[in-house]
């Protein structure tokens, strides 16, 4: 194949004012820089005698990158955003410096680590104690779903280090029992996994209660925008730091792959946006019929879907692209050819249902997100069969291909689970002492549907979930599905997440002619 002049297929385009309004300041202020002047990496010989015993402590013969580059500038007090991986080190990275903050005389909560998951923060936790040896800090480990007992305990005791998920230690703080004025250190963890569980409400009112005088730094795979929304809120005139040298811009897409058995394709697809729960997205089918049906499958699951492909008309197109405009559509399935033109901002998530029949395709796909100084995430549903194609397709394009296990129903039940206790908790704090006394009515209630008929229960936990992480917006001034719009209905079948026929489509899904 040729090796001439690229050719663009897609045309991006200023949608609304309020669009380029958003790409003015993205570019004054999406692209982070690393401090001036730089400081000189760290390694275990030049580390402060406590970090040097704590690194001792652990076992560990060097630091790792995101280690020696993090830990000289929290030492030196900044304020920092580091871009990091998960599996880097960068847990390391925060902890270190912790030994040379905390006054072991002062029985108060001295740092704040926050997490997203209950497994992360063990995790952090039981790393803390490992650096920890001999050191007398103490710490407490906090999330929702267990017993506040111990809990309480702990900070009761006057534990300098706390560890744990956003929710229940807001609970704590506003029932009083966790006092955060001796703060010196705050740090997020995987803040934007923090934002994916829907922690973004509590993380907002935790600042109402945090002294003003403290370092705080920021931890993150990507930078989307509610994340360096936190970072302005949160942290002082940041540095920003990645395994890269100098400056440094947050353009990046991170490029995975899945390979799947094709008949299960959708529900994968369904299974991926459950864990990823993307700000926004679009999907790409390589044809008219699968665009349809994955447009009607995502919103029968509950999703704010919609599609547009080709031969849509003008009248339905338009519809679609007023809710793009407007900023309320989160998934839109499209085609190659119908997606030009249409420009979605800060597009987080770009899903490849086929992989593309042009390689080329592949790039445009994938440059839809990660824009104007953003990250964003690549993922290709593959078959076996196609996976050396996209290998061969890496290699020319000098594009870095990572495979990831596909995510099973247990994985997705344990992520709902703790998205789900985090609204629920957050709604409990927010009761009056009145409705918390009104609700015990219904306990008794709860008690006998649990041993008895436990799927109505699951049915109202179920609502409430896609009520509150998955609403599907109506756009003002819709009317009635008309003739213009029946490839919504008709075409697409009504039952596009139900019953399947061999071939993998809804039964009363019908090729358009």
């Amino acid at each position: 194949m040729s090796e001439g002049p690229k050719r663009s297929y897609i045309t991006g385009i200023d949608l609304t004012s309020r669009a380029q309004a958003e790409r003015a300041e993205a570019r004054t202020t999406d692209s982070f820089t690393e401090p001036e002047p730089p400081l000189p990496a760290a390694s275990v010989d030049t580390l402060p005698d406590k970090l040097r015993e704590a690194v001792q402590s652990i076992g560990w013969s060097k630091l790792m990158p995101v280690q020696e580059k993090a830990v000289p500038y929290l030492l030196d007090g900044r304020d920092m955003i580091v871009q990091s991986r998960t599996g880097s080190g960068k847990t390391g990275g925060f902890l270190l410096p912790l030994f040379n903050l905390l006054d072991e005389d002062l029985k108060a909560a001295q740092a704040l680590v926050l997490s997203p998951t209950r497994e992360l923060a063990r995790q952090i936790h039981e790393e803390f104690d490992k650096l920890r040896g001999d050191h007398p800090f103490t710490s407490v480990l906090i999330y929702g779903g267990v017993k506040y007992e111990p809990q309480i305990k702990a900070i009761k005791n006057g534990a300098q280090v706390i560890i744990g998920t956003p929710g229940r230690i807001l609970d704590h703080i506003q029932q009083g029992r966790l006092v955060l004025d001796d703060l010196k250190m705050l740090v997020f963890d995987e803040a934007d996994e923090m934002l994916s569980m829907g922690f973004y409400p509590d993380m907002l009112k935790l600042e109402r209660y945090l002294p003003k005088s403290r370092q705080s730094c920021m931890f993150s795979a990507t930078m989307p925008k509610r994340v360096r929304y936190l970072s302005k809120k949160f942290l002082n005139d940041p540095g920003f730091l990645s395994l890269s040298s100098g400056n440094v811009s947050v353009d990046a897409i991170e490029h995975r792959y899945y390979r799947v058995d094709r008949m299960a394709k959708d529900r994968i697809l369904a299974r991926l946006i459950e864990m990823e729960n993307p700000d926004s997205a679009i999907i790409f089918a390589n044809t008219k019929r699968d665009v349809e049906y994955l447009g009607q499958f995502l919103q029968n699951f509950g999703y704010d879907a919609d599609s547009i492909s080709g031969d849509l008309s003008q009248r339905a197109r338009e519809k679609v692209m007023k809710k793009i405009r407007d900023g309320r559509l989160r998934f839109l399935v499209a085609t190659d050819v119908a997606a030009r033109g249409i420009d979605i901002t800060d597009l987080s998530h770009v899903i490849q249902y086929d992989l593309p029949q042009d390689p080329e395709y592949y790039v445009h796909r994938a440059g839809r997100t990660a824009r104007a100084g953003k990250t964003g995430t690549a993922i290709t549903l593959i078959t076996i069969e196609e996976q050396r194609n996209l290998l061969a397709l890496g290699q020319r394009y000098a594009i870095p291909m990572s495979q990831h296990d596909v995510p099973d129903e247990k994985d997705v039940e344990q992520r709902v689970t703790e998205r789900l206790t985090v609204v629920l908790e957050s709604n409990f704090r927010d009761k009056s002492n009145m409705e918390k006394e009104r609700l015990q009515r219904f306990k008794p209630l709860v008690d006998a549907l649990s041993a008895e008929e436990p799927e109505l229960l699951a049915m109202l936990l179920d609502d409430l979930y896609h009520e509150s992480l998955h609403k599907v917006t109506e756009v003002e001034g819709d009317d009635a599905s008309t003739e213009d719009d029946h490839h919504h209905s008709e075409d697409r079948g009504e039952d596009g997440g139900g019953e399947r026929d061999g071939r993998g489509r809804g039964r009363n899904h019908k090729r358009r002619r």
